[in-house]
């Protein structure tokens, strides 16, 4: 029987806060460093692995954190979440995420459909409409081919297949799947999608509208946008938009769209990137055999999540280390930092999957926790980090936990040699050089100069961003924030923080203000 209990009921949690704190730079100085670095990997999905030989953690420590694992259920919860028991206890729904990349357990029937089924038919009906617009058997009324598709849509609907369509733009590239450029309208700013529409031909465009409910404002207004400029260029906006929405929402079966793709309540935005939601932009970008490769990776990845031994299961591992770095340590942050530019959106679409899911206050039945949860999320790829942000890093008052991504090869292939190495070993030099920097630190009498270290981090490495790494890269963080909510006795699965201000916004609109309100509408000439 499983148990949802708070973190600071459980024995565990005191057995945690009780153990001996690691020195780090001690530990990851001289030959302790090197064996460390051996010992301390998890092998993931799609040749990639999980490297904690710099956090802040021994054997003592690991040991609690797998009695944390066993007292907090987490595999039986898991288990629970993938068999279709209803999860999202915010609103009352199943968490069906995993299925749209494969089936982990037993079948799961929900509004008297098998859901496995009903993803893997939409994955089909979107390949199929994909390969016919490549062949150009769909086309724009002068009966010429699609160069360029744009999706419209707003949080989950964005960052995620924006993040991923930029990961594999230049690996589709290289291997000849580059089928159409990808733009995305998110911002209900008029410059955002007035500044998408002016960079391409519209003629020749086809557009992908994202709204679960169908009533999303920010999407309907740029949706209006587009149409506005379809419209003032002479085409048919019927013949350029299709929807990906909800089988029950007013886009469904509206004569608008030359198609609509289905995703359902029990997908979250944030974790829509392997449904419809990320399938119709990245097929149509790339083509449907690179999403299915994408698909496979996730898969995989999520297979490795099911494994009950905590140190044989990379993403239970790192869920419970930030767990015992954010209530033991006391960080309050995490600086997710990717060494491949292709990876440049991949922090933004993580701070919403992480901050959206676990920043809460109150567990899954409404009562306050006395201990802190989600941590903030921010990041940037190096190099160019290390000229903005790492200073407060390396010496800052705060102590934040950083997350390296690294791959030993890049996605073009090519490369120059400079001063005697190529532009890829520079970057995994940088990568190595700061990794041991934070730990170990450097003594220095000018104060000025001297690093404390003992700044702990992680690296998941990889031999080169393919879509089956990324695959397992997203999905080793949705399921490491899916183990520290249920660590946290959180519902990871709604957002009921993003709704107040659309209340608000509305009233503004409607102009049924007062006080404060009023004031700051009338500050902005609203």
């Amino acid at each position: 029987m499983i148990n949802w209990k708070n973190f600071d009921s459980l024995a565990s949690y005191k057995e945690i806060a009780d153990v001996e704190r690691v020195n780090l730079a001690e530990a990851m100085t001289g030959e302790n460093g090197a064996e460390r670095v051996k010992n301390y990997s998890v092998p993931m999905a799609a040749g990639l692995a999980y490297n904690y030989a710099a956090k802040q953690v021994d054997e003592k420590v690991l040991a609690a954190l797998e009695k944390l694992a066993e007292e907090a259920q987490l595999t039986e919860k898991y288990k629970a979440l993938y068999n279709g028991e209803v999860i999202n206890t915010g609103e009352k729904r199943l968490v069906l995420h995993q299925l749209t990349r494969g089936q982990l357990g037993d079948a799961v029937v929900a509004d008297d459909v098998d859901k496995r089924a009903f993803y893997v038919e939409q994955q089909n009906k979107i390949a199929d409409f994909a390969k016919k617009v490549h062949a150009g058997e769909i086309t724009n009324a002068a009966g010429e081919k699609f160069t360029t598709v744009v999706q419209i849509g707003i949080g989950g609907s964005d960052l995620g297949p924006r993040a991923m369509y930029l990961a594999l733009e230049n690996w589709a590239k290289k291997n000849n799947t580059f089928k159409m450029e990808a733009k995305f309208i998110s911002n209900v700013d008029p410059d955002d999608a007035a500044a998408v529409l002016n960079s391409i031909d519209v003629a020749h465009s086809i557009f992908v509208l994202v709204s679960k409910s169908g009533t999303t404002l920010e999407t309907l207004t740029n949706e209006s946008f587009v149409k506005d400029a379809l419209k003032n260029a002479g085409l048919d906006a019927s013949r350029h938009m299709i929807a990906v929405t909800s089988e029950t929402s007013p886009l469904a079966k509206s004569d608008d769209y030359l198609a609509a793709f289905f995703m359902d309540d029990y997908i979250g935005g944030r974790f829509s990137s392997t449904s419809a939601v990320g399938g119709a932009v990245l097929s149509l970008a790339f083509g449907p055999e690179v999403f299915a490769q994408f698909l496979e990776g996730a898969a995989e990845e999520d297979r490795l999540a099911m494994n009950t031994e905590l140190r044989e299961n990379p993403d239970m591992l790192d869920a419970l280390i930030g767990v015992y770095e954010r209530n033991v340590l006391g960080y309050p942050a995490t600086a997710v930092l990717p060494y491949s530019q292709a990876l440049s959106r991949f922090p933004a679409h993580l701070q919403q999957l992480d901050m959206e899911s676990n920043g809460k206050s109150v567990n899954r039945f409404g009562e306050p926790v006395d201990y802190v949860t989600g941590p903030v999320i921010f990041g940037e790829p190096g190099t160019n980090g290390q000229h903005s942000f790492y200073q407060l890093l390396h010496q800052g008052t705060d102590i934040i936990p950083l997350q390296f991504v690294g791959f030993k090869n890049s996605q073009i292939g090519t490369d120059v040699v400079i001063q005697g190495s190529t532009s890829q070993q520079k970057l995994c030099a940088n990568v190595v050089a700061q990794i041991v920097a934070f730990a170990c630190g450097k003594a220095d009498e000018n104060r000025n100069k001297n690093f404390e270290g003992g700044r702990p981090s992680s690296i998941i490495v990889g031999e080169s961003l393919t879509p089956q790494a990324l695959g397992a890269l997203l999905a080793h963080f949705e399921n490491k924030i899916m183990f520290q909510g249920f660590v946290w006795n959180v519902n990871s699965f709604d957002q009921e923080g993003v709704q107040l201000g659309k209340v608000l916004a509305k009233r503004v609109l409607a102009h049924e203000t007062d006080g404060a309100l009023k004031e700051f509408s009338d500050l902005l000439n609203i």
